[in-house]
Parts: structure tokens; sequence; C-alpha cells
């Protein structure tokens, strides 16, 4: 298996220097390609009204002989160029590991899973590892997160995952030996409140903060609540978002009849 690295939270980040010398060590490791700064919350957005840079890092840095690139664009960018210009050979992408979760509907909003969507896109089977620690504490088990990727990708490679299908996983920031076992979770829902801070700024504007406090709501084997309760959480996920049974409904009220004679009363 012929792995490119990525995360969004900056190739600086301890988080994937860590996850890189453990794949290395396995002889797994091919290249890495991540944003030369944070890039959190950028979803999947897509540089196109730039050129994007790439700079090779020194040799050694993350492992010897693993090439290693900053990029000043997106984690999905990161990927685009990785997969199509410099690694077309990788056959496998893995985004992390993220410095906080990435469960519930916050998933649209990761850059983190967003890269492992795009190699998903290229055609490539991908996971997204994310660690999730919360505001306040200072020690991140990224050693716990990296024995979990080991373990999905060692798997995986027996067993292909299907075609369109990427692993979204989440690990408890725990010590390995306090973490109760991993669970097949789906996505669950956390909601945030007082999302929205206003602020002034030095010049007497209003500016706003987003941001807000998580409330999780408890649903039986969901990526939060598995989480909360010390499990790491593996969600399989697609890019189709068709809500299919809605589709068969639409179809048999002939709304697409209904909008188009609708359309000739506006005309």
């Amino acid at each position: 298996m012929k792995i490119l690295l990525t995360n969004d939270d900056g190739v600086t980040s301890l988080g994937i220097q860590t996850l890189s010398k453990a794949l290395n060590e396995k002889d797994r490791l091919m290249a890495v390609i991540a944003p030369d700064r944070e890039r959190s919350g950028i979803g999947h957005a897509v540089t196109v009204d730039r050129p994007v840079r790439v700079h090779p890092l020194d040799p050694g840095m993350f492992a010897p002989g693993v090439p290693a690139f900053s990029c000043d664009g997106t984690p999905s960018d990161c990927i685009t160029i990785g997969l199509d210009v410099l690694f077309p050979s990788a056959d496998f992408v893995v985004s992390g590991i993220n410095d906080g979760p990435n469960i519930s509907d916050d998933v649209t909003l990761s850059g983190t899973v967003s890269a492992a969507m795009e190699g998903l896109m290229s055609g490539r089977p991908a996971i997204a590892v994310s660690l999730c620690t919360k505001r306040g504490e200072n020690f991140r088990h990224y050693t716990t997160a990296t024995l979990a990727a080991l373990a999905i990708i060692e798997h995986i490679e027996k067993n292909p995952l299907p075609k369109g299908v990427m692993l979204n996983v989440n690990v408890p920031n725990e010590f390995i030996k306090n973490i109760r076992g991993f669970k097949i979770t789906n996505r669950g829902i956390r909601k945030y409140k007082d999302r929205v801070t206003s602020i002034k700024t030095p010049f007497g504007s209003d500016a706003y903060w987003i941001s807000g406090k998580p409330h999780d709501s408890e649903i039986e084997d969901s990526d939060v609540t598995s989480v909360n309760e010390g499990y790491i959480s593996v969600t399989p996920m697609h890019l189709d978002m068709t809500q299919y049974d809605v589709l068969v409904e639409m179809r048999l009220q002939d709304l697409d009849k209904t909008l188009g004679r609708a359309l000739k009363i506006i005309k």
C-alpha cells in the first residue's frame, strides 16, 4: 500500500508527524503533502482564484527518504496536486491526525474529512483520522490515534473497502489502555449553542466570532455517543447525498410535471 498523507492542521503539526513516522516504519508511507498553515474548518474548498504553490521540505523532515511538500492551498488542493501531478501511483489516502473531533454535521466543515473525500473522488480508498481533543486539554494522545489508524489500515489491506466508500475515524483523547474498543457508527447529532459572539474591533465597528459550545444528542451507536463512551468511532461514508426515499416519493407525485405547469403560469 502506497499512502499519500495529508491533513488540515498544517504540515508542521504534531499529529501528521506522529502518524507519518509510524506509517514509514510499516513501509507504507509514499509521500506527505499538507497545507503550509492551519486550514481547519475550510471544508472541501478548492483554490480557483489564483495559482497554488507547492514547496519541497527539507529531506528527512518526516522520515528518511520520504518526500514531503507544503502547499499554500487547501487540504483538497493538496490531494488533487498530489494524486494528479506529484504522486499519481499513490493508491491510498490518509488524512490526519486532526487535533479535534470530526463528528456529526462537522464533517461537512472539516478539511480533514474533505481531503479524504478528494482522494475518494480520485478513485483511491481513503480514511480520515481525528483525535477528539477538547478545549482546555493540554495533552494530545496522538499515539493512541496512530495505533487505531494502523489497525484500520492493516484491516483494509486484507479487506478492501467497497468502491466509493471512505472511513471517518474519531479517537477519544485517552491513553490506549483506557480505550474501550472500536465501534462501527453512524453520524450523530451535535448542535452548538451561542454560535455567534459579537465583538468590537479596535476601530469601533462590529465583528463576529463564530464558535459555540457543543451539545450532543445521545443516540445509540452514533459517532458522537461512541466517542463520549470511550470507543473509537469508525463511520463509513460515501459521496452520494441523494435522499432516495424522497426521490421516489417526488417522482410518484409527478412533481416535475407540477413544477413545469407552475413555470408556464409564471411565464
